[in-house]
């Protein structure tokens, strides 16, 4: 089954179906078609490596949003052994749109904070389409804190369209929470390692990625507001998103050169959907090589590290 579901990868999906008919011709052993599926397979890889090398920033925000794309749950599953997963904040109730617990990756135990979207419409519903609620965030940091009481090194998976803006989840402290976790996630003296492996809008992506380490995968983004959110308040109009994701620079790419992300994992040709077994390596390599260099640091330097390199964040003038 073909991967091209975004409007801007149609002359793709129109090759693989003609590809797809020709092999259904030349197989029922009426017609030769091996000279013609060769040349639209070289027409086909051509005309992928042209599109993904060309990509606008808004068709990288649309790659991040792809329905096949892997979720947090699927990094777990393929990465993670001896998982176990902690449940409730202990005030209110167990957010789904976070996952959080404890598990092995190369003989390493972490500890590990997840936002979880779901992929059929029940497990939507049942994730919160990756908001979280407060709740949700009062339970990351209460695995935050076991993790640096038991001297645990601490991953996060960022995936989430932003924190939930519901009026419960205000009334219940949406912002304290979140308020919470930057604030105690500064001076964790633990390892943090943040990666953005696909969205990554505003505080309800920050209150888990305040890190040592912040890695993006090639198609991911992290930005103080969605592209559609920018283009309504700045144009009254979302349907500038693409506009608003140029001026955004929301990227991976635009994240490294301002000394946000500090690494980028490169994914497959049209994205981490197209080949799921590399893309989990990759991410467990990373994890791994990272930990190496953050563990050799003393506590106080990790600290103190990590708060330089949020203070340097941006550029102010006085003027």
């Amino acid at each position: 089954m073909t991967n091209f579901k975004l409007e801007f990868e149609k002359p793709l999906k129109d090759l693989y179906d003609r590809i797809i008919q020709a092999k259904s011709l030349s197989s029922s052993g009426n017609v030769n078609n091996e000279e013609l599926i060769s040349s639209l397979e070289s027409q086909l890889l051509r005309e992928q490596n042209n599109i993904y090398s060309n990509l606008t920033r808004w068709q990288k925000v649309e790659i991040a949003r792809h329905p096949m794309r892997p979720h947090s749950s699927d990094y777990i599953r393929n990465i993670v052994s001896d998982w176990v997963e902690i449940h409730g904040d202990r005030k209110f109730s167990d957010d789904k749109a976070i996952i959080a617990g404890f598990g092995m990756i190369d003989n390493v135990k972490y500890a590990i904070i997840a936002q979880e979207k779901g992929r059929s419409t029940k497990e939507k519903l049942k994730h919160n389409f990756g908001m979280t609620k407060p709740e949700g965030y009062r339970k990351a940091l209460r695995v935050m804190k076991l993790a640096e009481k038991f001297d645990l090194p601490i991953i996060s998976l960022i995936d989430t369209p932003g924190a939930y803006p519901g009026i419960g989840a205000e009334e219940r402290g949406q912002s304290q929470a979140i308020a919470d976790n930057l604030f105690e996630m500064s001076t964790l003296n633990v390892p943090i390692i943040s990666i953005v492996i696909g969205e990554g809008a505003s505080g309800g992506a920050l209150a888990i990625g305040l890190a040592d380490r912040i890695i993006c995968l090639e198609y991911s983004w992290y930005s103080v507001i969605s592209p559609e959110g920018c283009a309504s308040i700045l144009f009254g109009d979302p349907s500038f998103n693409k506009e608003a994701a140029e001026m955004l620079k929301v990227n991976s790419r635009d994240l490294f050169d301002m000394n946000i992300a500090d690494k980028i994992i490169n994914e497959p040709l049209g994205g981490a959907h197209n080949d799921e077994h590399m893309i989990y390596n990759s991410v467990k390599d990373v994890i791994s090589n990272e930990y190496k260099y953050l563990k050799s640091l003393s506590k106080s330097k990790l600290v103190d590290d990590r708060i330089k390199k949020y203070n340097n964040i941006g550029v102010y003038i006085d003027e």
